[in-house]
């Protein structure tokens, strides 16, 4: 079986990113991202030597809700300084964020998730994995930026990869 789909939860997000992408839910269209979702991962297995686990997918799953909380609240707070705050009275910074991670795939899935949140990006990830520089719209206090983005996201991706 793992022949067949090598990257199972890999076929699923390619075929509903794909159908998503298309905007149509139609026969056709589910069966195209199928087939994408299964010959995607398939052609590009030999270059995946060591899959990724997933030890929780519930956690996953929790993991993406709290990140799609966190994406409508900052961009709420992101329209509100914008529109009502006078640009000077923004502390824009930079912040490292040492990392416990290891994982590739959990790094950049949280450098992914840090991009996403409105307000800040994913700058910089050291040579050697062990930081990732984060570049904050606003923030008056960097150790509780630093803080809020270990506790809220690495933990949780630790436990969810391990």
């Amino acid at each position: 079986m793992t022949r067949m789909f090598p990257h199972p939860i890999l076929s699923l997000v390619i075929a509903g990113v794909f159908v998503g992408l298309i905007n149509t839910l139609s026969l056709g269209s589910v069966v195209l991202g199928l087939l994408l979702g299964i010959a995607i991962p398939w052609f590009t297995s030999p270059y995946w030597p060591n899959r990724p686990t997933v030890r929780s997918p519930l956690k996953l799953a929790a993991y993406l809700a709290i990140v799609g909380w966190d994406i409508v609240v900052s961009n709420v707070q992101v329209a509100y300084w914008v529109l009502f705050r006078r640009s000077a009275s923004l502390q824009s910074q930079f912040v490292v964020v040492p990392l416990e991670l290891t994982s590739p795939e959990a790094i950049a899935l949280l450098a992914g998730t840090i991009t996403m949140t409105p307000g800040t990006v994913s700058a910089d990830l050291a040579a050697d994995g062990s930081a990732i520089l984060v570049h904050c719209l606003h923030t008056t206090d960097p150790v509780d930026t630093v803080e809020q983005i270990k506790t809220r996201y690495e933990r949780r991706l630790k436990e969810i990869f391990g």
